[in-house]
């Protein structure tokens, strides 16, 4: 493997966006985009939050160029918002949607009444991922390129035995109805990435599954992962990995020269270690084509958008 995670490709003159960066995988992963030259637009729900993460990672990485922008995925309004700034940028190269809800109180209810693990998980990056493709082809046109957008998973849909065909149908068991959401996570991802080859679109579409990545491994870093947060104790612990190196996964998808769309990357074994190229989950990679659309237009009519038309080629 010619990917190296302690020396990423070259990222300047790049943009990406990272959502729930202020924590865990997604601050690890903006911190190292960032030491490889990127420019990284730091997102979360709090903004004294985003500003202890900025603070932090300059403090890692003194030469980064970092922008932080407010970001709920459970509300349409703040995605909307998001959205429009994100359209102000001259780029976007690199969509890496990691937020989300980690409660896992399938109870839990948005303003709107949905799943808060569907809402956060789902909904709210269908909603984003329709809002700045646009951005994302408009910087191809400039810039060249493939921009990409990797979608964040989990091993645990290896587990699942049916297609997931019912998008709004809840489980009382916390776990499973995250497992369930991270399917419709890949269903939307392949999906998404067979309709943007099919229009030409210069955009691709990939997954990533980090592995498990606990506290008591990842590195120190003031305010986001130290003696001020709290500690998530972990019974994975004495065979996993911190969260610092569960980031690899996304980050070989968002910058290996060889990733193409449809790829999915996780450790091998799907716990800990270097990511490799995986051949998906026949039940979220190939689904039967009418259970994927009747999934796809559900979570067009839930989230509340469509997506654009796609390959767009009119002047920049």
């Amino acid at each position: 493997m010619t990917w190296n995670p302690d020396h990423l490709p070259d990222q300047r003159e790049r943009t990406h966006v990272v959502t729930g960066s202020t924590s865990g995988i997604g601050y690890f992963a903006a911190e190292r985009l960032a030491a490889s030259g990127a420019h990284v637009v730091l997102t979360g729900r709090s903004a004294e939050r985003l500003r202890t993460a900025e603070a932090t990672l300059r403090g890692e990485v003194p030469s980064a160029r970092l922008s932080s922008l407010v970001l709920d995925l459970a509300s349409p309004e703040s995605v909307a918002e998001a959205v429009a700034r994100l359209a102000e940028y001259e780029r976007v190269d690199g969509l890496l949607l990691n937020g989300g809800s980690m409660t896992l109180r399938a109870s839990d209810r948005t303003a709107e009444g949905l799943p808060t693990l569907l809402a956060t998980h789902v909904l709210g990056n269908v909603r984003l991922v329709a809002g700045v493709l646009p951005s994302m082809e408009r910087s191809a046109r400039r810039h060249g390129g493939s921009p990409r957008i990797v979608h964040t998973s989990t091993s645990f849909v290896n587990l699942l035995r049916k297609e997931v065909r019912d998008v709004r149908h809840d489980s009382r068991i916390g776990v499973v109805a995250y497992t369930r959401c991270k399917a419709l996570t890949e269903m939307f991802a392949f999906e998404l990435d067979r309709r943007l080859r099919t229009a030409g679109s210069p955009v691709a579409s990939l997954v990533s599954r980090p592995g498990v990545g606990v506290d008591a491994k990842t590195p120190r870093r003031p305010g986001v992962r130290d003696e001020t947060v709290p500690f998530r104790r972990n019974p994975c612990t004495p065979w996993a990995q911190g969260k610092d190196t569960a980031a690899w996964s996304a980050l070989r998808a968002l910058t290996d020269p060889l990733a193409r769309g449809g790829d999915l990357y996780s450790p091998e074994g799907g716990v800990k270690g270097r990511p490799i190229r995986l051949s998906p989950s026949p039940l979220t990679g190939s689904p039967d084509p009418g259970t994927m659309n009747a999934v796809w237009h559900r979570l067009e009519a839930l989230s509340g958008v469509g997506l654009p038309p796609l390959g767009d080629r009119r002047p920049a």
